[in-house]
């Protein structure tokens, strides 16, 4: 007879859940996000720019609430000026 597992508590996402992109608005800014991971064995601390442009392109598509980046992690970043994303490949 097998022993019941124990109970998992489970919580909803922090920020709840967000779209897919679908039309791939933000594809290149999340290949640029993936591609610096893969380069530094997924540090993702070497990646913050990348990961900064791929939000602000999912918020400037409506692909997620608009936020501070204070709030997101990137207060340090506030004043560094991406380049263009295009947003289709």
């Amino acid at each position: 007879m097998a022993t019941p597992g124990r109970r998992i508590n489970l919580r909803p996402p922090d920020k709840g859940s967000f779209p897919l992109d679908h039309e791939g608005e933000c594809k290149n800014a999340m290949t640029k996000y993936m591609t610096c991971l893969k380069e530094n064995q997924q540090d993702n601390g070497l990646c913050r720019v990348q990961a900064k442009e791929y939000l602000e392109c999912r918020m400037n598509n409506n692909l997620m609430a608009k936020e501070a980046w204070s709030k997101l992690g990137y207060k340090d970043l506030v004043n560094t000026s991406p380049q263009p994303v295009s947003g289709k490949s």
